[in-house]
């Protein structure tokens, strides 16, 4: 398929796929449920860390979490005593213990004492004009693990490409707060962070789909593979590659002709 072929069927997926009626079963209705914009930082955050297995299984685990915060996240977090995680230590969601919540909380609360917006930790170093996504997720790794004797364990659930990951948790939160909300999916409440240099957050399904398509032939599911696809997909949308994610996660899980080789 060549690009002018594979925009064109790229783009119909993308109407197809990228509108609110898709938010009842994602992950991303979590955020949606709450209206401040730290609210739906942290939220969408830890619910993006928490996207791995089953959508109907990540949605309760989050709900579960937030009921724990009386469903004011943001409120509980900055206003919270120590005392008050011993709520936490029977929390888990697969390989999130107890001790990775506890750990989350602690530095949310450093964080949001400080600082208004979870963004500034996506632009440490950086310019809006030279921004790099790789230098955006390495700095924010290590910020996340910048409190003194963090646990080692914690540091599984936040990626960093300098150890290859295709950081697909968190590329999906950017893609969640920095694309606009052009189609009722997505936030759009950052601005410091381009849209142009959003990346793929790729998951096995996206990565099916793009291999089968012909935008990669890497096998690797990691940042070279993250980066491959995310370059020839701003070839299609320069200020928006990101927006194909809609597309190629919907044929890969959706589109029952796609799944199994009808088109």
């Amino acid at each position: 398929m060549n690009q002018e072929s594979l925009k064109k069927f790229l783009d119909s997926k993308v109407d197809l796929y990228a509108n609110p009626s898709f938010i009842d079963t994602d992950p991303i209705s979590i955020p949606h449920s709450y209206a401040t914009l730290q609210d739906i930082e942290i939220t969408a955050f830890w619910t993006a860390i928490f996207s791995w297995g089953q959508r109907k299984t990540i949605i309760n685990k989050a709900k579960e979490l937030f009921s724990l915060m009386g469903e004011s996240p943001y409120d509980f977090i900055v206003s919270h005593k120590e005392k008050h995680r011993a709520k936490f230590l029977n929390f888990k969601h697969r390989t999130f213990q107890s001790i990775d919540t506890l750990y989350f909380l602690a530095w949310l609360q450093q964080y949001y004492k400080k600082n208004e917006s979870l963004e500034k930790a996506f632009i440490i170093d950086q310019k809006k004009d030279t921004f790099s996504m790789e230098l955006s997720l390495t700095n924010f790794h290590n910020h996340f693990f910048s409190i003194p004797e963090f646990p080692q364990r914690t540091k599984k659930h936040i990626a960093t490409p300098a150890r290859k990951s295709s950081c697909k948790r968190l590329n999906m939160f950017l893609r969640w707060m920095v694309r606009p909300n052009d189609n009722g999916v997505d936030f759009g409440l950052w601005n410091e962070v381009p849209c142009s240099e959003l990346h793929i957050p790729l998951d096995v399904h996206v990565h099916r789909v793009a291999m089968r398509l012909g935008i990669t032939e890497r096998k690797q599911s990691d940042w070279k593979t993250v980066t491959e696809i995310t370059q020839l997909l701003s070839k299609l949308r320069p200020n928006d590659p990101a927006v194909y994610d809609y597309a190629l996660f919907g044929l890969g899980v959706l589109d029952e002709d796609f799944k199994y080789g009808k088109v």
